[in-house]
């Protein structure tokens, strides 16, 4: 391929040993199929589609059995949106395609365009319509609404899925190269169906009155994808996949907790609009399957959050995890406040946790194996967050959005600002060491500019984030068993491959620890922290594993504490195990003992060490944000440092996000009280 990020529709299965979740950081020269350059018109607000007015293109495309869309006769250009930009020496950008490029057919091995970011560019276009009424946007979202359906399989056995991939002459390539699945692209279920079901869901809503032909159009199209998801997907409501002794919803569009909800944030704006009994049932069907991948809480994994995948109980990553978002909007739509409940646990428990520990990274898995991010993740958990607001009129929602959206203005692992509101463009991503791939295709661009139009919306919120220089972060640190001081039966084990099936070792592998085999593992600076050995646990195994810092025993983990394959990619699942007892900050080293049969060693990945309480203190704009959030089951009494002559608001929330306490503070030094399980924000 060229270098363009890896494209992360792609479900991971067993067979892919590579694990699709990172973003191809190299910028290579791609061969330039538009010389035109994006222009770069200032805005007063932070909003501007000028480069998303650039990726867009008029296509004429040739007549192709089972495709048409609204009025294709009268109107032969239907809207496309180009994948990928990529910067030329001047500073323009030039358009690029996904897979190679045969110069001779002016082809790509996938195409230039694709349904996947078409569907998310109508949904900018249609907020943005619906937020400022501008008409240029309107009439942008009837073009790509018109070329979104285009692709939409109308007729015959794969009607209501949709063709991925369209070359420059609008030829559909259903089988692109390399492959993705499924192949053909509109043959099963499918991040594009359910996207599309996004953009044709608020495209219904947002057309039924200005107009209704195009609007009942668009209902018909709905109703197509939501029978497809009907006789593809939720024939099996009800089922459960046995996933290492858990059970999870079969019923999960490409098994997803992740594309599902941004399906339901269609279902959800069409059904408010007046939509069908049977998107109504669909909405709540899929809401089930969604709100059935919560777990864990402040102190166990996965930390309180709603996982992506029905088939890993070890993965969690931020690109596409509008999870909350889907959970809390359609709890209102359909009246359940009982789907909020997931939604708030994720919002007021995990995110605090993500935050103070690095960030929206493309991979908890369950360790930061791939810490690289993009906007798609950022945007993903800021409008959870909102949405969890809206849904349960908490402000703390609101306030833990503004430290999220500070992503966009420089609180990232590169220290940078990756959107840039004189332009429009937003960059692809930051790699784990701080580089920022400076492309700007169309995901990224659909995602900065959702952010936008949602904080264009939220004066407070926006303002939150542009407090966006990171001073302190002190959180989760994960440290590699094979790096430790290996003794008797134990021995540094570098695998094939890092990727399980459903899981990434950390680091170059793991320790294996046979019976009285042991690691020392020498600790950074750390304060009283919980202790989570990250062990692959296996069924059938007898291995334990006792954890003491000098003499202290914190507890113990049984591998074989895990059950049995069942629908899992691969046996057993790499999980973190929480110890009871806690570690004390002047501990120097933590060792690992293990108890076994002959030939049934532990498999040891690292440790991650948890804060009591951890923070991230931001610094800009003439204000300081600090974060604290607390993994204890007491409260805790801590102090933060907040530069400046005003007074500090400080504000303690439990983890549901309701207020405990609120007081000022005129000290530079302020002491707070942390809930046990929750968070405290200081604004000064």
């Amino acid at each position: 391929m060229n270098s363009q990020p890896v494209r992360r529709w792609t479900r991971l299965t067993a067979a892919a040993a590579t694990v699709v979740l990172g973003v191809a950081l190299s910028a290579g020269s791609t061969p330039a199929v538009s010389a035109q350059t994006a222009p770069g018109a200032a805005s007063s607000a932070l909003t501007n589609l000028d480069h998303l007015d650039w990726l867009s293109v008029p296509v004429t495309p040739p007549a192709q059995d089972d495709h048409t869309t609204y009025r294709l006769a009268e109107e032969p250009s239907i809207g496309t949106l180009w994948t990928y930009a990529e910067p030329n020496p001047d500073g323009s950008y030039r358009h690029v395609g996904g897979g190679s490029y045969d110069a001779a057919t002016d082809t790509w091995g996938q195409g230039a365009f694709n349904a996947d970011d078409m569907a998310r560019a109508a949904v900018v276009y249609l907020r943005h319509w619906q937020a400022t009424g501008a008409t240029a946007s309107r009439d942008a979202a009837y073009e790509m609404l018109r070329g979104l359906t285009y692709l939409q399989t109308a007729t015959g056995p794969n009607a209501g899925n949709v063709v991925l991939w369209m070359q420059p002459d609008g030829t559909l390539n259903p089988s692109a190269e390399p492959v993705e699945l499924p192949d053909p692209s509109d043959s099963d279920a499918s991040y594009w169906v359910a996207r599309t079901i996004w953009a044709l869901g608020e495209g219904y809503a947002a057309f039924a009155e200005s107009d209704p032909d195009f609007a009942a159009f668009l209902r018909d199209r709905l109703e197509l994808s939501i029978d497809a998801i009907d006789r593809q997907v939720l024939d099996a409501y009800g089922e459960h996949l046995d996933i290492d002794g858990e059970l999870a919803p079969a019923w999960l569009i490409a098994d997803g907790a992740d594309a599902s909800a941004e399906a339901v944030l269609g279902l959800a704006a069409y059904v408010d609009a007046g939509g069908s009994d049977k998107a109504r049932a669909t909405l709540a069907k899929l809401s089930e399957g969604i709100a059935a991948l919560s777990g864990g809480d402040a102190q166990t994994w996965p930390m309180g959050s709603v996982r992506p995948w029905a088939l890993s109980r070890s993965l969690w990553h931020a690109w596409g995890s509008q999870m909350p978002a889907a959970l809390a909007r359609a709890s209102v739509t359909l009246g359940d406040p009982g789907l909020a409940r997931p939604a708030i646990r994720d919002s007021f428990t995990f995110d605090p946790w993500m935050l103070t520990s690095g960030g929206p990274d493309n991979g908890r898995l369950p360790t930061r194996g791939d810490a690289s991010q993009i906007a798609y993740g950022a945007d993903a958990r800021l409008q959870s967050l909102l949405a969890t607001g809206q849904a349960t009129g908490k402000d703390s929602a609101r306030q833990l959005a503004g430290i999220v959206a500070a992503w966009f203005f420089g609180a990232n692992p590169a220290g940078e600002a990756m959107y840039n509101p004189a332009t429009g463009r937003t960059f692809d991503g930051i790699s784990a060491a701080g580089v920022i791939n400076r492309n700007s295709g169309a995901e990224s661009t659909i995602h900065g500019l959702l952010a936008m139009i949602a904080l264009d919306q939220a004066p407070d919120v926006a303002e939150l984030a542009q407090t966006a220089s990171i001073v302190e972060r002190q959180g989760t640190v994960t440290v590699q068993a094979e790096d430790g001081a290996l003794a008797g039966d134990a021995t540094a084990v570098v695998p094939t491959s890092l990727w399980t099936g459903e899981s990434l070792f950390s680091g170059t592998g793991y320790a294996a620890l046979g019976s009285g085999g042991s690691a020392t593992i020498t600790l950074p600076d750390h304060t009283r922290s919980l202790v989570l050995p990250v062990t692959d646990l296996r069924p059938g195994s007898d291995a334990v594993t006792t954890f003491r810092a000098g003499k202290k025993v914190l507890g113990t983990v049984d591998s074989g504490d895990i059950g049995a394959q069942g629908d899992s990619p691969a046996p057993g699942a790499l999980l973190p195990v929480t110890l009871p007892r806690t570690l004390k900050a002047s501990a120097g080293t933590l060792t690992a003992t293990t108890s076994t049969a002959p030939g049934d060693p532990a498999a040891l990945d690292g440790v991650m060490l948890e804060p009591l309480v951890s923070r991230l203190v931001l610094q800009g704009n003439g204000h300081t944000t600090a974060l604290l959030r607390s993994a204890s089951d007491s409260t805790e009494r801590t102090q933060v440092r907040l530069p400046g002559s005003r007074q500090a608001l400080i504000r303690a929330y439990d983890g549901r996000g309701r207020l405990v306490e609120s007081r000022r503070s005129p000290a530079t030094t302020v002491s707070v009280a942390v809930p046990a399980g929750g968070f405290v924000l200081v604004r000064r």
